[in-house]
């Protein structure tokens, strides 16, 4: 396939630089120390269950933060994940934790068509000691991943927060290459409304 001229020698050469600053970012990561976390206790629609729970036979586990029902972009996101959480189970175990009670995440995940497991953070300090609820009942949105040692530890290696643009959202990347980019776009709750401009 001969090379397009929408991709100059300068696309290029960004998308190398970026490429490039992703490793740094993700050595950067693997230095900093791993940060002991507590073994915490959520709800869920099966009763209590403890974040060494979550692990299933994995040694490592990812975390969503998600603020829940209430918004739209972190629903987005989980979309998107529900579309990979397959690949992700192959990997490493996989929960989405909201503040929300879990009658009203299993309601909402069942709408969606969500597959993965839920669990509620709306009772334990979970959001708040590893700074996705900055004050009291304001969560930001994002992902925390595990590690669990033979003999049982937990800690935390990774973290990351999420917005429009990051990397763990794919709808951002192809409104760039649209004429106008996004133009405002704001994600929807229900597939059948139409998207809202702001």
């Amino acid at each position: 396939m001969a090379a397009s001229p929408l991709m100059t020698d300068e696309i290029a050469e960004i998308e190398r630089e970026i490429d490039v600053l992703r490793k740094r970012l993700t050595d950067a990561r693997r230095r900093v120390p791993r940060e002991p976390v507590a073994d915490f206790v959520f709800e869920s629609v099966d009763g209590p269950v403890r974040l060494s729970e979550l692990f299933g036979d994995n040694e490592e586990l990812l975390v969503i933060h998600n603020m829940g029902r209430s918004c739209p972009y972190c629903t987005l996101w989980a979309d998107g994940l529900n579309g990979v959480v397959d690949h992700l189970g192959s990997r490493a175990a996989f929960a989405v934790a909201t503040p929300d009670d879990p009658a009203t995440q299993q309601a909402f995940a069942a709408e969606r068509g969500w597959g993965f497991r839920m669990v509620s953070c709306g009772n334990n300090d979970f959001a708040r000691d590893l700074g996705f609820e900055p004050e009291p009942e304001r969560y930001w949105p994002g992902v925390s991943a595990f590690h669990r040692s033979e003999d049982g530890v937990i800690t935390r290696t990774g973290c990351a927060t999420f917005g429009p643009g990051d990397p763990f959202c794919s709808v951002w990347h192809l409104f760039d290459l649209l004429v106008d980019g996004a133009q405002g776009w704001t994600p929807r709750f229900q597939y059948g409304e139409s998207a809202r401009r702001g």
